[in-house]
């Protein structure tokens, strides 16, 4: 049974930085990709960054310079690091592991990031 369990959320002011983390159990790198996506109020959730089994790494259009996704394979954790935060980067941010290949799909319980002053 795949968990993902986030950790790392809170409060930032703009400008500042993040680190999110998300630690999977049952999944196994080469089989599963992993990512982040963001949720707004009243909208579906969003791609934020996505590795593949192969190693490469996509990013929204909006993120691309500012967040970085990498992995540990040891650990089974994928983070997202977010710096220069600003305030339309807050939502609500989902761990998501996807098996290639299929329609499988779990999700982490969220965590929230809010970027004000």
């Amino acid at each position: 049974q795949v968990q993902l369990v986030e950790s790392g959320g809170g409060l930032v002011q703009p400008g500042g930085s993040l680190r999110l983390s998300c630690a999977a159990s049952g999944i196994i790198f080469g089989i599963w990709s992993l990512g982040w996506y963001r949720q707004f109020p009243g909208k579906q959730r969003e791609l934020v960054a996505r590795i593949r089994t192969g190693g490469i790494t996509n990013y929204a259009d909006s993120v691309k310079g500012r967040f970085t996704l990498s992995r540990d394979i040891a650990k089974n954790i994928i983070y997202l690091q977010m710096n220069s935060l600003k305030p339309e980067d807050t939502a609500v941010y989902y761990c998501n592991a996807h098996r290639e290949g299929t329609m499988m799909d779990s999700w982490g319980q969220g965590t929230q990031v809010t970027v004000s002053s």
